[in-house]
């Protein structure tokens, strides 16, 4: 457990000047919103002033959303009980970010300092309300959970889960490790780790906001108890031109781990080796249930030309194609191709190729368009970046009116880089960036099933009911 004096001078900032010049630059994130989340009011300036400022000179202000009020940083003190202190921390933060990035909107959620931990459900469930209000959030940044603070490691796991959520990258913000750590601390995230150059504005502007939080680098009086909390010393670490930051490379999980690599073809040629219905497509109740649940939510009776990414065998193809007058079923492996080709000897209408999601060259996915687009059991065979980019290009296959049905399985399968619920999120984005309304909705403890389609009309207004 790490444990330090935050009043203390800490270690000298000089000593991390060398190694932090080595580090690649990261970045600063230009497409979507950025939301940074305090743990406390001067962590948003402390951790990523700079990035504030950097954002607003482009013209992408971050959101700043604060969580707790900041009324535990005087324990004692004979000046300032923790209500009035924590008015002044309220109005030192609207000043901080006023300096910083005036048209940055700042939330200060209020919960009490110190308790992250056992409000930690209230905690998500604001976040996830602010998160998901608006535009959707690119670039989630937090406290670092390696911090030595309990209340930056609660928030950092918050903040990982809410970015799994909403697919998302997670950026942490170190603060005290730059007091208690050296260089060869093993607990420094060398390998993660990114600085973000600052302007020479940037960083006036930055230290102004610093200043701006007196509470915290003035003495309130001569009692001990209202000495500065961040050393004069420490608060030189913060003068750098370049802004640290954990990048995780892509969004991460709830644990923290980052996500793996799409699967390759050669994993489903070794699964059709072993099993000839390898999901039980033909033989299981469950299979059986959900291609009913499946045609029941198409919204048409009848569609011209569709398309079936991942058809593996050919069982639900087999269904589809008494609804279609062109089909076609693609899958990466030759195996699960031929069976579907026996299946569907009867069918003249079905033509069954090569192709995969986010294919390319002879795994391309065929040009459409088409009318309806299956996406069943597929999306989270690929890694989130892969399925980001591969979403916009399938959706440029629906024709004028068409309609995208996606169904998965919900519970997680220690071979998939991703969750059905982290697919179908990734799914709402794009349909939504593509202009799709979405139709149906279908949640239960097994599956998500969810409709998009160019034409909002419900079945009742398709069919005359309405």
């Amino acid at each position: 457990m790490v444990t330090f004096d935050g009043r203390a001078p800490g270690t000298a900032p000089h000593v991390w000047d060398e190694p932090l010049a080595a580090l690649a630059a990261w970045p600063l994130p230009r497409e979507g919103r950025t939301v940074l989340v305090a743990a406390h009011p001067d962590d948003e300036t402390l951790t990523a002033g700079g990035l504030l400022a950097e954002l607003a000179a482009v013209g992408r202000p971050a959101d700043v959303v604060v969580v707790t009020d900041g009324s535990g940083s005087h324990p004692g003190s004979p000046t300032l009980d923790p209500t009035m202190l924590a008015r002044r921390r309220v109005d030192e933060v609207r000043a901080a970010v006023e300096i910083l990035s005036p048209a940055s909107a700042v939330t200060l959620l209020g919960h009490v300092d110190g308790t992250l931990r056992e409000v930690r459900e209230r905690v998500t469930g604001d976040l996830r309300t602010l998160l998901t209000a608006g535009a959707p959030v690119r670039t989630l940044v937090t406290t670092w959970r390696g911090d030595g603070h309990r209340d930056h490691r609660v928030l950092a796991e918050v903040c990982a889960a809410l970015a799994d959520e909403l697919g998302c990258t997670l950026v942490e913000a170190p603060l005290w490790l730059w007091h208690w750590a050296t260089p060869d601390h093993p607990a420094v995230p060398w390998d993660d780790l990114r600085v973000l150059p600052l302007s020479d504005h940037a960083v006036l502007l930055k230290q102004r906001a610093v200043a701006a939080h007196e509470t915290q680098v003035q003495p309130l009086s001569e009692h001990p108890a209202d000495a500065p909390v961040l050393h004069p010393r420490f608060l030189r670490t913060f003068d750098r031109d370049v802004e640290p930051f954990v990048v995780h490379r892509a969004a991460a999980h709830g644990d923290g781990t980052v996500e793996r690599a799409s699967l390759p073809a050669t994993y489903f040629d070794a699964t059709y080796a072993r099993h000839a219905d390898p999901w039980g497509f033909t033989d299981r109740p469950y299979e059986a249930r959900k291609r009913a649940l499946t045609l029941a939510a198409l919204p048409d009776a009848r569609y011209a030309r569709a398309l079936e990414v991942g058809c593996s065998i050919g069982v639900l193809t087999a269904e589809l194609a008494t609804r279609c007058d062109a089909l076609t079923g693609t899958d990466v492996t030759d195996a699960a191709l031929e069976r579907a080709r026996e299946r569907l000897l009867d069918a003249p209408h079905v033509d069954l190729v090569r192709g995969a999601l986010g294919g390319t060259g002879d795994d391309a996915l065929p040009g459409g368009p088409f009318d309806l687009v299956v996406l069943s059991e597929v999306g989270y065979y690929l890694s989130r970046a892969d399925l980001t980019r591969a979403l916009p290009d399938l959706l440029t296959r629906l024709a004028g009116g068409g309609t995208l049905l996606a169904c998965h399985w919900r519970h997680p399968v220690a071979d998939y880089p991703l969750s059905g619920d982290a697919v179908h999120r990734a799914l709402a984005r794009a349909a939504q960036d593509a202009g799709l309304a979405h139709l149906v909705e279908h949640r239960e403890t097994d599956l998500l099933l969810d409709v998009w389609s160019h034409d909002p009309r419900s079945v009742a207004e398709r069919t005359g009911l309405r």
